[in-house]
Protein backbone atom coordinates (compact mmCIF):
# COMPACT_ATOMS: atom_id res chain seq x y z
CA UNK A 1 0.00 0.00 0.00
CA UNK A 2 1.67 3.26 -0.83
CA UNK A 3 1.81 5.78 1.81
CA UNK A 4 -0.07 9.35 1.35
CA UNK A 5 1.69 12.62 1.99
CA UNK A 6 -0.29 14.35 4.94
CA UNK A 7 0.31 17.61 6.40
CA UNK A 8 -0.30 18.40 10.02
CA UNK A 9 -1.78 21.65 12.23
CA UNK A 10 0.83 19.83 15.11
CA UNK A 11 4.23 21.97 15.78
CA UNK A 12 5.99 19.44 13.35
CA UNK A 13 4.89 18.98 9.95
CA UNK A 14 3.56 14.97 9.23
CA UNK A 15 5.09 14.49 6.24
CA UNK A 16 3.96 11.10 5.50
CA UNK A 17 1.36 8.71 6.99
CA UNK A 18 2.24 5.03 8.10
CA UNK A 19 -0.21 2.59 6.17
CA UNK A 20 -2.08 0.27 8.94
CA UNK A 21 -0.63 -2.67 10.00
CA UNK A 22 -3.00 -5.81 9.38
CA UNK A 23 -2.83 -9.16 9.64
CA UNK A 24 -5.32 -13.07 9.80
CA UNK A 25 -5.39 -14.85 12.99
CA UNK A 26 -7.03 -17.97 13.99
CA UNK A 27 -8.80 -17.99 16.83
CA UNK A 28 -11.11 -20.29 19.25
CA UNK A 29 -14.59 -19.74 20.03
CA UNK A 30 -16.46 -18.64 16.93
CA UNK A 31 -18.86 -21.50 16.17
CA UNK A 32 -22.26 -19.23 14.73
CA UNK A 33 -23.26 -15.94 13.42
CA UNK A 34 -23.95 -14.86 16.97
CA UNK A 35 -20.48 -15.54 18.12
CA UNK A 36 -19.37 -13.06 15.02
CA UNK A 37 -21.36 -10.35 16.40
CA UNK A 38 -20.42 -10.90 20.00
CA UNK A 39 -16.51 -10.64 18.64
CA UNK A 40 -17.45 -7.43 16.74
CA UNK A 41 -18.96 -5.80 20.06
CA UNK A 42 -16.10 -6.63 21.66
CA UNK A 43 -13.73 -4.71 19.54
CA UNK A 44 -16.76 -1.72 19.02
CA UNK A 45 -14.80 1.52 19.63
CA UNK A 46 -11.33 -0.30 20.37
CA UNK A 47 -9.54 3.42 19.73
CA UNK A 48 -6.59 2.12 16.66
CA UNK A 49 -8.62 -0.57 15.09
CA UNK A 50 -9.39 0.61 11.80
CA UNK A 51 -10.78 -2.50 10.36
CA UNK A 52 -12.03 -6.37 11.29
CA UNK A 53 -13.42 -9.06 9.71
CA UNK A 54 -14.13 -12.92 10.95
CA UNK A 55 -15.66 -16.07 9.76
CA UNK A 56 -17.07 -18.97 10.70
CA UNK A 57 -13.89 -21.25 10.14
CA UNK A 58 -12.34 -18.35 13.16
CA UNK A 59 -9.71 -16.38 11.04
CA UNK A 60 -10.06 -12.78 12.01
CA UNK A 61 -8.28 -10.48 9.68
CA UNK A 62 -7.48 -7.14 11.78
CA UNK A 63 -6.04 -3.60 10.50
CA UNK A 64 -4.71 -1.07 12.68
CA UNK A 65 -2.64 2.13 13.45
CA UNK A 66 0.46 1.47 14.99
CA UNK A 67 0.32 4.39 16.78
CA UNK A 68 -3.00 3.79 18.66
CA UNK A 69 -2.80 0.60 19.58
CA UNK A 70 -1.30 -2.52 19.08
CA UNK A 71 -1.48 -6.51 18.55
CA UNK A 72 -1.75 -7.04 22.12
CA UNK A 73 -4.19 -4.82 22.99
CA UNK A 74 -6.81 -6.24 20.00
CA UNK A 75 -5.74 -9.59 21.48
CA UNK A 76 -6.38 -8.21 25.16
CA UNK A 77 -10.12 -7.21 24.21
CA UNK A 78 -10.57 -10.47 22.48
CA UNK A 79 -9.67 -12.56 24.75
CA UNK A 80 -11.52 -10.80 27.63
CA UNK A 81 -14.94 -11.47 25.56
CA UNK A 82 -13.88 -15.26 24.82
CA UNK A 83 -11.65 -15.37 21.70
CA UNK A 84 -8.45 -16.41 22.17
CA UNK A 85 -5.73 -16.43 19.60
CA UNK A 86 -5.16 -20.69 18.25
CA UNK A 87 -1.26 -21.03 17.75
CA UNK A 88 -0.31 -23.28 15.25
CA UNK A 89 2.13 -25.85 16.29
Amino acid sequence: MPRRRILSDGPLPRLWDVAPRSETIQVSGIRCERCVMRLAHALEGHEGLEAANANLMGQVMLAWDDEHTDRDAILGAMAKAGFREVVAV
